[in-house]
């Protein structure tokens, strides 16, 4: 009896990759371009938030701390719809552009405590040996602290970027034909809602393994820790 239904679901998730294996790679490259484009912005934000979460001035800490208490306190979902049908009375928004926009607001909170903690874990002599030196602290921080951050911040951002990837599937709910979109149309004609979902979830799992596999060269790449090979002629 079991071997049965094994070849009952086999024959089931075959079906559904003959039939929507098109519309799941396509739906995948939408995921991708959300998540890539939200990324980005979530790097603008997360940049400027963790300089304002350093700097000096207790007015900048404080706007910081605000963005990053409520978007940490508060559903992504919730952020979704709040700012798609709060933007949509201001502005005409489609729904990719929302669910970008409001992807980016949510990553870019964590993103800007990656690149605090980084730039705090930096030797403070290294700044203070710049400053001695006549460097502007822009500059010492350009040139100098924030290089070596990034490096260090690296292998946190590669897992908030996974995170970001898996949590593009909330878009779904502001009508964005990504893959969980795509799986619940699927599943809704097919009424195998676990072999869609098992699909759908390959598909995910290859997407997040591909990015993992780049995000480990990068780390590996730009790792100056590890000793250089020597050839001999």
């Amino acid at each position: 009896m079991k071997e049965v239904h094994i070849v009952v679901f086999i024959d089931n998730i075959i079906s559904i990759f003959s039939e929507h294996g098109i519309a799941f790679l396509k739906a995948s490259w939408m995921t991708i371009a959300i998540t890539a484009i939200s990324l980005l912005f979530a790097m603008v934000i997360g940049v400027i938030f963790a300089g304002f979460k350093i700097s000096s001035s207790k007015i900048l800490n404080r706007i910081a701390d605000i963005y990053i208490g409520i978007i940490r306190g508060t559903p992504l979902i919730v952020q979704i719809m709040f700012l798609y049908y709060g933007l949509a009375n201001i502005v005409n928004l489609d729904s990719f552009t929302a669910g970008a926009l409001a992807l980016g607001v949510h990553t870019g909170a964590y993103i800007a405590e990656i690149f605090r903690g980084a730039v705090q874990s930096i030797d403070r002599g290294q700044m203070e040996a710049a400053r001695s030196l006549g460097m502007p602290y822009s500059l010492a921080m350009r040139r100098i602290i924030f290089p070596q951050a990034f490096k260090r911040a690296i292998p946190s951002l590669a897992n908030q970027f996974i995170i970001g990837l898996k949590d593009s599937s909330l878009v779904a709910y502001i009508a964005v034909t990504d893959l969980y979109n795509t799986a619940l149309s699927v599943q809704g004609e097919n009424y195998m809602p676990f072999e869609t979902y098992f699909v759908v979830g390959i598909y995910y799992l290859i997407i997040v393994l591909i990015f993992t596999w780049f995000a480990n060269r990068i780390e590996n790449r730009m790792d100056v820790s590890k000793p250089k090979e020597v050839r001999l002629a």
